[in-house]
């Protein structure tokens, strides 16, 4: 089930998503000791997940990972993981447990094991995942023409994004289509025409669609211009 919400502007999807992960998140945490949250790295989440760390939860109970992570060192600008420590793990929010996927190994596909070790630590299924989307099409660090690795034994997979200067890694589309709820946050005119035609005409060979097709929980989008 698929919900689409548009806002007029940046801070009004921001509230309005930081009240809805609060709420998925409490329900969650009535029926269960602790619950899991998974973030989205790049540009957008610096503008919504503020809003969410202000958010009055027991978030000492709250675990908190990354949908992927380029592979550079945390402290880099690019470093998925400093955005989350920068971001979210600050305010109320800073008492939550964060796993982080970056580890020595020199590539992600030789810290797959690892990484799998780290997200078991975590309550599975995840409660809620959070993702962006490309304008091409994908959805944490999947992309069109990657094969989705169903068989893997692991919870992610290395990725080689085209046109990016890192590896990265990423949770499997498995595991993202398993998780309680998804919100996709979608910000921007061309994106949202992207979405649009990616509802009606459904491209087997996108992530996004790939995920909608396996996925069985609620699908919400946040949308602005």
């Amino acid at each position: 089930m698929i919900e689409r919400r548009f806002y007029n502007s940046m801070h009004e999807l921001s509230a309005a998503f930081a009240d809805f992960a609060a709420s998925i998140l409490r329900d969650a945490l009535m029926q269960n000791n602790n619950v899991s949250l998974v973030v989205p790295g790049g540009q957008t989440p610096r503008d919504y997940l503020p809003a969410l760390a202000r958010q009055a939860l027991p978030w000492e109970r709250i675990y908190i990972t990354l949908s992927d992570e380029r592979w550079v060192e945390t402290q880099a600008d690019a470093s998925n993981e400093r955005l989350v420590r920068s971001y979210l793990l600050k305010d109320k929010a800073e008492k939550a447990h964060f796993i982080g996927l970056k580890t020595p190994h020199a590539h992600p596909s030789e810290a797959l094991a690892t990484v799998h070790e780290r997200l078991c630590q975590l309550p599975r299924p995840f409660n809620l995942i959070v993702l962006g989307l490309g304008e091409d099409g994908h959805i944490a660090s999947l992309f069109p023409g990657m094969p989705p690795d169903q068989d893997t034994p692991y919870l992610c997979q290395a990725a080689e994004p085209p046109f990016a200067p890192s590896s990265r890694i990423s949770l499997a589309l498995p595991v993202l289509a398993s998780s309680c709820h998804i919100a996709l946050v979608v910000t921007s005119l061309a994106k949202r025409q992207l979405l649009d035609r990616l509802i009606n005409h459904p491209d087997p060979f996108i992530p996004f669609v790939q995920l909608v097709q396996q996925c069985q929980s609620p699908i919400t989008i946040f949308e602005t211009n």
